[in-house]
């Protein structure tokens, strides 16, 4: 089978975002498949640009990359977002129509990468499937993004015209679930695959971070990584750092790693509030070097904005490697993830605009120092039995390969 697989933002390992169209394709591959990537260029992922106007060939460890030079970036307003998004979309369209493909596969966001999907699989009389990583347009209108009622008509009939044209959906969580179900989309075509966990990649470690890069060896560090934007609603954890300032509290420090729009705003109120002694900001590191910093950190700081639509709508990368590398997790927002590090013992889940609340469970970690290898192993633990992504790199295969098999058979 020869998957055309449509990912405007697909990266390696040697970039600082999510890998899971890379995990996903190589097991595809290592199955005996061929996988041609459709892709375009970005600031978070490895596949920048060299200033040509084609599109450019090359292969990964197996994978045909064909790379759009359309570049994206955090930094880009919603205005230009959309743009960009629509001439990937155009030509993504132009190049996965052209290929030998067996089975069209797109995954979002943005959501327009499901246009280039139904083209192709409509043109060359091909099997689609539609993997649904955040529920657009909810998230976006929820965020107050899309507040246009003609774009809110416009997205939400887009969202039902591309599951309506895919064979099967791929959803990467609960609430992913439910609102692909909402549409009136057959609830038995949707597969749940959340992101998982490279239990190879990220391990345990019991060895101390003396990297000043990242803070002092002898302070309790807690790490948030990924983008720092409006979904991520990081000036709860400046919140709790002051809190902690008021108190008199020392040797805690927060460690940001990441990029994102709204980060130069979050360093400029970190100086303005004078919290250099609790707060670190660094840039994006790749997975590979990041594999052996989160490990030996104290806490994974699971953060977002208190916004219902993410309670169960989200499946987010960082999650599953703070997990996989045997770290606590602290988590300020209800749902999926916090019920699921409550019963499984594996960190801290508290209620959300809570600053006080926040820096409770901080001191709380902070005096339980010694009991943080048992929960983060109970989390490790988590990792291995869910979550592993061989396993559901394998669900993923298997759901394509049915898909592909039954239209054979039509």
């Amino acid at each position: 089978m020869h998957v055309a697989y449509i990912h405007q933002h697909f990266a390696t390992r040697k970039a600082s975002t999510g890998t899971r169209s890379f995990e996903m394709g190589t097991r595809l591959i290592e199955r005996g498949h061929r996988v041609s990537m459709i892709c375009g260029e970005s600031d978070v992922t490895d596949m920048s640009g060299d200033g040509s106007t084609a599109v450019r060939e090359l292969e990964i460890e197996g994978i045909q990359v064909k790379c759009i030079p359309e570049r994206y970036e955090n930094r880009m307003n919603f205005y230009q977002r959309v743009l960009a998004f629509g001439r990937f979309a155009r030509r993504a369209a132009h190049v996965a129509s052209g290929l030998d493909a067996d089975l069209v596969f797109a995954t979002s966001t943005p959501l327009t990468v499901g246009i280039p999907g139904m083209k192709a699989s409509k043109r060359r009389g091909l099997p689609f499937v539609f993997e649904v990583r955040d529920l657009w347009p909810e998230l976006p209108i929820a965020m107050g993004i899309v507040r246009n009622p003609l774009l809110k008509w416009y997205t939400r009939g887009l969202e039902r015209k591309i599951y309506f044209a895919a064979d099967k959906v791929i959803a990467l969580a609960p609430g992913i679930r439910d609102g692909v179900c909402a549409t009136g989309y057959p609830p038995d075509q949707v597969a749940m695959i959340p992101n998982g966990c490279d239990l190879e990649l990220f391990q345990p470690c019991d060895e101390p971070l003396d990297d000043p890069r990242f803070g002092d060896a002898d302070e309790f560090r807690l790490v948030f990584t990924g983008a720092h934007g409006q979904a991520n609603g990081l000036d709860a954890v400046l919140d709790a750092a002051l809190e902690l300032k008021r108190r008199g509290v020392r040797g805690i420090r927060f460690v940001f790693i990441g990029r994102g729009g709204l980060k130069p705003g979050l360093v400029e109120r970190s100086r303005r509030e004078q919290l250099d002694d609790y707060v670190l900001f660094h840039d994006s590191v790749p997975k590979s070097d990041l594999a052996q910093i989160l490990p030996r950190m104290d806490v994974g700081l699971m953060i977002l904005r208190n916004l219902p639509s993410f309670y169960y709508g989200t499946s987010p990368n960082k999650f599953f490697d703070y997990i996989a590398g045997g770290l606590p997790v602290l988590n300020n927002y209800p749902g999926w993830l916090a019920d699921m590090i409550r019963e499984n013992e594996c960190g801290v889940a508290i209620d959300p605009d809570n600053p006080r609340a926040f820096a409770e469970a901080v001191l709380d970690l902070y005096e339980r120092r010694g009991e943080l290898k048992a929960i983060g192993l109970r989390g490790r633990a988590l990792a291995e039995r869910e979550f592993a992504r061989e396993q559901l790199a394998d669900r993923f295969a298997d759901t394509l390969e049915q898909v592909h098999a039954a239209h054979t058979r039509r």
